[in-house]
């Protein structure tokens, strides 16, 4: 019997028992009266966020609006994103910087207690999704450490504030006991990840801040081990190969860090090892925007919370030109950087997110962005799913099919099984070879791209082989999509051999291409926020008939 059938029985017989009054009873015990080690939540929070919900009654997510009616927590017919956000509560984040502002902060304040009240009315007992794993360690972990923002204060008589510190506490501690069951129990499969490590964070708050629970400390820190050993690369990157998730995790390891010196708790070195590799892999994908690059359902992020994360973090190296574990070269020459993929796909438990997107890569002219992959829906699952195909990305494209098969589960099936690459660097260029067989079951193809960067990042050459150990058994349609930033401005020339760009800041760049045909077709990006922006790609069509065929292209500085 497999690994995964074990573990569906497993956690299917522990979410039988859950449900059980038996098990509800079981929840009870102690209550304490005070937090032993106050949590503290550094992170900024959306003041805007926070105006929406104290004057509008509606929860604010990437640009959306989902109003509070009747003190409903399930909305019919929103995404887990909501729920989880929603019932996550890093919207206290929200409250809490809309608090600052004059004359908001009481009303804020009172606020985020009278949601924490109704909610412990509402979920003291167990919820199929809103007492999963992943998101009652982060409502536990924000909870805990905005405890002092909304729990400190005594906004009614003394019998009303100790009927609320009663019932939070003891909200608290139930979601505790059954976090640290599901930890012992084996999380399921689909919980994996970031959300693994926010279960843990969670139970590790909770073992830190009552302090006659230590074991639950232990218990947590022990997992968060062994999941450092699972998710955070060599090299410092998320095995899921996406910056946002690295982002993530980043986040988490630094607030445990901080929760334990608080605590004055000797620090694991695994976990100051993991964060002493991840600062530099993150900065490896901030461009020189600030932003991070668009792979693997990213988007640009927040640069106020990545500049805030590496302070913390204290990353002060130079930027690395590889990661070799995850498979991924930057390339920094002039004013230009390039960043490529020419890493495997994760493995299954990390691929429910991840792009087919092999050898794509991303171009920035100094605070600008020029080509850039089409990034990913921060709510809304079929945007998602539509977004993780390879025509979503600056790569090539065989018959519109994906280079890997995207299950309707999410996962992987088809995918490369064997990728090379390969860097040459000289004083004034950079060539980077890299090549995958994701399409060898289907028609016996495999892609080799060649990128060469020099003038001082101004002369761009690509080149984009596509090879056979036999003749192909038929033409095959292959497109070659370049998308670019929505502020780029783009016209054919030269009966479609030649394109012409011209950046927001005046800058002009010529693209050539050789061995296909140009076309100019529209297209969308997610770099941010909900709401795709319109812009354009240059896409260039040939077919494959021959064992070896080959596209050449260049992008170049005008002047």
């Amino acid at each position: 019997m497999s690994v995964h059938i074990l573990k569906y029985i497993k956690s299917n017989i522990g979410q039988m028992a859950a449900g059980t009054m038996l098990y509800d009873w079981s929840l009870g015990g102690p209550v304490p009266e005070r937090l032993a080690v106050r949590p503290v939540d550094p992170w900024p929070g959306s003041a805007e966020a926070g105006r929406w919900l104290c004057e509008d009654g509606a929860f604010f997510l990437h640009g959306d609006r989902l109003p509070i009616r009747s003190g409903s927590w399930e909305p019919v017919g929103v995404s887990e994103a909501w729920m989880t956000h929603m019932h996550g509560f890093t919207w206290l984040r929200d409250l809490r910087a809309y608090s600052c502002g004059r004359g908001t902060g009481v009303g804020a304040r009172q606020l985020a207690r009278a949601l924490v009240h109704n909610w412990t009315g509402h979920y003291r007992h167990w919820h199929p999704l809103v007492w999963r794993a992943d998101i009652t360690g982060l409502r536990l972990s924000m909870w805990l450490a905005s405890h002092e923002f909304f729990g400190e204060e005594v906004f009614a008589d003394p019998e009303e504030e100790q009927a609320f510190q009663d019932t939070f506490f003891d909200a608290a501690m139930r979601q505790a006991r059954h976090l640290s069951r599901v930890l012992a129990r084996g999380l399921p499969e689909e919980i994996s990840g970031i959300g693994a490590l926010q279960a843990a964070k969670g139970l590790l708050y909770a073992g830190m801040a009552f302090d006659f629970r230590g074991t639950w400390a232990e218990q947590a820190l022990a997992f968060i081990a062994r999941e450092i050993d699972v998710q955070i690369l060599g090299d410092g990157a998320h095995a899921s190969r996406s910056p946002s998730q690295l982002l993530e995790a980043m986040q988490i390891m630094l607030d445990v860090r901080m929760l334990l010196r608080a605590a004055d708790y000797a620090l694991p070195e695994k976990i100051q090892h993991a964060i002493d590799r991840m600062g530099p892999a993150l900065r490896f994908f901030r461009y020189t925007d600030k932003y991070l690059a668009l792979f693997n359902g990213s988007q640009e992020g927040d640069s106020d919370l990545l500049d805030c994360v590496a302070a913390q973090a204290g990353v002060r190296s130079k930027s690395l030109s590889s990661l070799p574990c995850a498979g991924f070269e930057r390339v920094s020459q002039g004013r230009t950087v390039i960043v490529m993929d020419c890493g495997s796909p994760p493995p299954r438990a990390l691929d429910r997110y991840a792009h087919a997107a092999p050898l794509a890569f991303e171009m920035c002219y100094g605070r600008e962005r020029l080509l850039v992959n089409c990034g990913m829906h921060p709510l809304l699952e079929d945007w998602r799913e539509s977004l993780r195909a390879t025509a979503a990305h600056n790569t090539l494209v065989i018959e519109h099919r994906n280079a890997f098969e995207i299950k309707k589960d999410g996962h992987f099936a088809r995918k490369s099984k064997k990728r090379a690459s390969l860097r040459e660097e000289a004083r004034s260029a950079v060539l980077i070879e890299a090549s995958h067989d994701g399409y060898v079951p289907l028609n016996g193809l495999v892609h080799r791209r060649r990128l060469y960067l020099s003038d001082h990042g101004q002369d761009l050459r690509g080149e984009d082989t596509l090879i056979s150990a036999i003749e192909p058994a038929r033409p095959y349609d292959v497109c070659v999509r370049f998308h670019l930033h929505p502020k780029i401005m783009v016209s054919l020339i030269n009966e479609g051999q030649e394109a012409l760009l011209r950046m927001q800041s005046g800058t002009g760049w010529r693209f050539h291409v050789a061995g296909g045909h140009m076309m100019l077709e529209d297209s969308l990006y997610m770099g941010s926020g909900g709401q795709p922006r319109k812009t354009k790609q240059l896409v260039i069509c040939r077919q494959v008939i021959d064992k070896k065929n080959q596209i050449k292209w260049a992008l170049q500085k005008e002047g």
